[in-house]
C-alpha cells in the first residue's frame, strides 16, 4: 500500500518512483492506496485548484484500488495510537490511520517516511524513492 509522500512523487514523476510502480504493476496489476491518501491527495489538489493534476489522480484511482476504513482499521489505528500516546512517540492521527490500515490487512508500506513509520510495532514498510 503505498503512502501518500510515495504517491505524490509518483503524480510528480518522479523516475525512480515511476519504475517501482511498473515493476509493481508487472506483477500485481494494481496499486492499493488507502482512503486517508485519497483524501490527503485530493485535499491537496483542490486546495491547489490543479485541475490537470487532479483529473491524473482520479484516472488513476479508477484503476487501482482504495482501501476504506472499517471497524476492523479504526480498532487497529486506535490501538497503535493509544501504545504510541503511552511512549510519547506520537505519528499523527492520519498517519496512525494509514498504518492500521496496512496492518488490519496485511500489507507492506510503501513511503518515504521510514523513520516516522518505524515507531509502530508489527508494520512492514518499504522504500520506493530510495
Amino acid at each position: 500500500m503505498v503512502d501518500t509522500d510515495i504517491l505524490s512523487e509518483f503524480l510528480r514523476g518522479n523516475p525512480k518512483v515511476i519504475a517501482r510502480f511498473e515493476e509493481h504493476l508487472k506483477e500485481f496489476g494494481i496499486i492499493n492506496l488507502s482512503i486517508i491518501t485519497y483524501y490527503e491527495i485530493l485535499n491537496g489538489l483542490l486546495y491547489k485548484d490543479a485541475k490537470k493534476q487532479l483529473a491524473k489522480f482520479e484516472k488513476f484511482v479508477e484503476f487501482n484500488n482504495v482501501i476504506p476504513l472499517t471497524l476492523r482499521t479504526v480498532r487497529v489505528s486506535a490501538t497503535i495510537q493509544a501504545k504510541l500516546r503511552k511512549k510519547g512517540a506520537e505519528i499523527g492521527h492520519t498517519d496512525t490511520l494509514i498504518a492500521g490500515i496496512a496492518i488490519a490487512n496485511q500489507m507492506q508500506l510503501i513511503t518515504n517516511n521510514t523513520d516516522h513509520f518505524k515507531r509502530v510495532n508489527g508494520l512492514q514498510i518499504a522504500n520506493w524513492k530510495k
